[in-house]
């Protein structure tokens, strides 16, 4: 049983490490496998299934005219061409973060960025992945050579500068649905609006 915080800690997550009695590979994908687990919980066992995740990074890139950059691609699970941030997997033996998102902002949408801060983390489905993603937000922005060609879904990525504003307007009236997209854009705008 877990004990509350003290009144004056702050609010964060908390580790819970339960007794592991067995963990088996379920399923061997091409970018992400399956674990089937069954853990010691309470009473008893429980089981539970979750995608074995990589880790990924996205970035918020904001130009000088405060705009920030999208990315809309094709994304097969939902049948949709979703509106979304510059990211990738932590797929990279070794990869910082942060040299992924800028590798992954440069294979993207081929620009760089002289500035970069961290911005927020995030597990994405705890309930069914284990993955968490860094966001970073990106200034200073200029174009950069084509990084690679692009392939399947990236073959036709539609590349729009809009308004930050714009794209916190379209989140949260329910326009855009990317939880990634809506973490970064909403923080994104905290951030530069406290450093004003």
């Amino acid at each position: 049983m877990s004990t509350a915080p003290a009144a004056d800690a702050p609010l964060r997550d908390e580790p819970f490490e339960p007794e592991i009695v067995s963990s088996d590979l379920a399923f061997e994908g091409a970018v992400w496998d399956v674990r089937d687990d069954r853990v010691r919980y309470g009473d008893g066992d429980i089981r539970r299934q979750y995608v074995a995740h990589t880790g990924a990074v996205a970035v918020v890139a904001i130009d000088d005219l405060g705009r920030v950059l999208l990315i809309q691609q094709y994304r097969h699970p939902i049948r949709y061409r979703d509106w979304e941030l510059p990211a990738g997997l932590l797929d990279v033996a070794g990869e910082e973060p942060l040299l992924a998102a800028q590798r992954e902002l440069a294979e993207e949408a081929d620009i760089t960025a002289d500035h970069w801060r961290p911005l927020v983390s995030s597990w994405t489905t705890p309930g069914g992945n284990d993955e968490m993603i860094h966001l970073f937000l990106a200034t200073g922005i200029s174009a950069a050579e084509a990084a690679h060609a692009r392939e399947d879904e990236e073959a036709d990525i539609r590349i729009e500068w809009v308004p930050l504003s714009d794209a916190v307007e379209a989140v949260l009236e329910g326009r855009m649905h990317n939880g990634i997209l809506s973490i970064g854009v909403l923080a994104a705008e905290r951030m530069l609006r406290a450093s004003h």
